[in-house]
Parts: C-alpha cells; sequence; structure tokens
C-alpha cells in the first residue's frame, strides 16, 4: 500500500514537472509585441492550395460559436474559407461578391448570421452561416445624400443590441447610416468634412460594450485615429492613433485591436503592423511596430519596426487571446496566425 502510493506521488511530481516546463518553455522563433500583450508568428497556418481555394485580398475574419475561424476574400472562387483553429479547411462558399470587404458575425437568439459588404456591387448582404441571402441593403437614396448607387461604397457594419445594423461608407460619402433590422433606414451621421464629427475613410465600426453603455467606435484612417458615437450619432471622444493608419476596430474583453494598414500615412507601401489598445484606449503593443511611448499623456507617432507584415487589414481574435491577421493587396498571401505568450 504505502509503494503504491509513494508511485502515485511520484508521477504527480513528475506530471507537474512537464507542466511546468511548458508553462515556462522558450516560444519558439521570434516574439513580437509589447507588454503583456506578445506573441509568436506562423506565416502557414492559413496556406491552402491556391489552385484549389485561391485568394485575392483576405479582408476580414471572425470566430463563430462553433469555434471556427471565417475569412472573406474578393475571390469569387470562394468568397469564404471556414478554417479550425489549427488551419485546417473546414467549409467553403460563395461566388456572387466581387466586392466582398467588410465580414461581420451576429448572434441573433441564438443563431449566428454574417453581414457582408460589396464595394463593387454597393450592397451590404446578411447571410446564414452557410450563405443564403436573407436581406440585402441597396444605396440609401432616401437619405437624399445619395444621387446614384455608386456614390455608396460600404466597408463595414456592426448590429446593435437590439439588431438595428450600422453601416460605414467608408470608400464613398463618408457616412454612418442607421438602419432597423429589417433594413429601413433610421438615421446617419458623420460624411466628409473638416471638422472633428465629420469621417474621412471610415473604414470600420463596431459597438463597444466596455463602458457602462452601448458606444460606436467609427475609424477615421486617413486622420489616424478612431471616434466614439454615441448611438445615435453625436461625437463623445476621439481616440488617436499618430502615425497608423488604422483598419476596423475589434473589441475583445477589455482591448481594442486593430491592423495598421499603413504607416506613418496612406503613401507609405508595405508598412503595416498591429495595434493594441487598453479599457482606456491607451496603445500597449505594437506587433510589427515600434513601441508605444506616451510623453506627457501623448501618445508619441508610430509605424512599421520589423516587416512582417505588408498591408494587415484586419485582426480576429479567438477564445485563447490568439490573433488571426488578414491582408490586402499583400501577394494573396493567406491568412496569419500570432500565437500568445
Amino acid at each position: 500500500m504505502e509503494r503504491r502510493k509513494f508511485i502515485q506521488a511520484s508521477a504527480l511530481v513528475t506530471a507537474s514537472f512537464y507542466i511546468s516546463r511548458d508553462l515556462f518553455a522558450k516560444p519558439k522563433g521570434p516574439v513580437y509585441g509589447h507588454n503583456n500583450k506578445k506573441y509568436v508568428l506562423d506565416t502557414k497556418w492559413g496556406t491552402l492550395d491556391s489552385s484549389r481555394y485561391p485568394v485575392k485580398d483576405c479582408h476580414e475574419m471572425v470566430q463563430d460559436k462553433k469555434g471556427r475561424i471565417i475569412l472573406l476574400t474578393n475571390e469569387t472562387k470562394n468568397n469564404i474559407l471556414i478554417y479550425n483553429t489549427s488551419g485546417k479547411l473546414l467549409e467553403n462558399w460563395g461566388h456572387e461578391f466581387p466586392g466582398a470587404h467588410g465580414l461581420t458575425l451576429w448572434n441573433e437568439n441564438g443563431t449566428e448570421y454574417l453581414f457582408i459588404t460589396d464595394t463593387e456591387k454597393h450592397q451590404v448582404y446578411k447571410t446564414t452561416m452557410d450563405g443564403k441571402v436573407l436581406l440585402t441593403i441597396d444605396y440609401p437614396a432616401e437619405s437624399g445624400v445619395y444621387k446614384k448607387k455608386e456614390e455608396f461604397v460600404p466597408t463595414e457594419t456592426t448590429i446593435a443590441p437590439n439588431g438595428d445594423i450600422f453601416v460605414a461608407d467608408g470608400y464613398g460619402a463618408q457616412y454612418v447610416l442607421h438602419y432597423d433590422s429589417k433594413g429601413k433606414l433610421l438615421n446617419f451621421f458623420g460624411g466628409r468634412g473638416e471638422g472633428t464629427e465629420h469621417l474621412d475613410n471610415a473604414h470600420g465600426i463596431c459597438v463597444d460594450y466596455r463602458k457602462a453603455d452601448p458606444t460606436l467606435i467609427v475609424t477615421d484612417r486617413t486622420r489616424n485615429c478612431f471616434k466614439r458615437f454615441s448611438m445615435d450619432g453625436k461625437l463623445m471622444e476621439v481616440i488617436s492613433t499618430p502615425g497608423a493608419c488604422v483598419c476596423r476596430p475589434v473589441i475583445k474583453g477589455q482591448y481594442l485591436y486593430a491592423a495598421v494598414l499603413r504607416s506613418p500615412n496612406m503613401d507609405a507601401n508595405a508598412s503595416g503592423f498591429v495595434t493594441i489598445l487598453d479599457k482606456d484606449n491607451k496603445v500597449v503593443s505594437n506587433i510589427g511596430g515600434t513601441a508605444p511611448t506616451y510623453v506627457n499623456g501623448a501618445l508619441q507617432p508610430m509605424q512599421q519596426a520589423e516587416k512582417i507584415f505588408v498591408h494587415p487589414h484586419d485582426v480576429c481574435v479567438d477564445s485563447d487571446e490568439n490573433l488571426y491577421v488578414a491582408q490586402w493587396a499583400s501577394g494573396k498571401v493567406y491568412p496569419y496566425k500570432l500565437k500568445r505568450v
């Protein structure tokens, strides 16, 4: 009996040793990022046979409740590629979205749906998870500010708690358009202009639940910032990201993640990185970028420091806080994975 207890105790000690060794194991490969947000890079994670599953621009990614990673590309041989977190292809569909750009996941009473924006067709679509179109939003002629569909070039959507749909017209007239869940236009705000309430390259939008009440965070990419609006379109805050031409804001927990398409401005080719802001909207880490530095409370200009990305376009954060990065105009590369360390 004593011998059995000894063997059991020895096994526990041995197991603990290996667990501890794994916890403190040295990461395989270079570590990128700063402070408590550091990662190792896997550039082969999403790579597939390009003759069967080609991509063009890998625009955006989301994770569904099954844990699957869903990629949107404007390659009409397969607009949607669905992976598991190990990079295995599970499913592919979609041939009707030549300008596929924005991808949003919405859980409606336990059922998940996708919202897709198409910059070439000038439309927004709500679809089932296997691609059946349930709702189409055309250009908002009823607003009085659009004379033809070509002026409406939607880049992103977000869904309010009550199911209302907000569309960012980031490549068009720069308005944020507020619809009910059936596609009826209720309001619009922003638009091109010089005042802080206006927008220029309103590329992305999300609902921010980190404060007491939900608000909207909208990208103002060429001006290197995000802007916080009330749900009825009143400007509340400008979140400056100097030197970073940010894409859509992605919120996971208390952090805001964003791909930086270019730095320090939109004229600088192949100069992207990924930035991470905390609950107070202070930059805490730049993956492939310079370390965030504050002087007298002001964030100093940021830019690419390591050429691990070309033109990052979106960040997906999985349930383990690993990141997946989709890239635009980057040689048709598949998404990269950044494993947190």
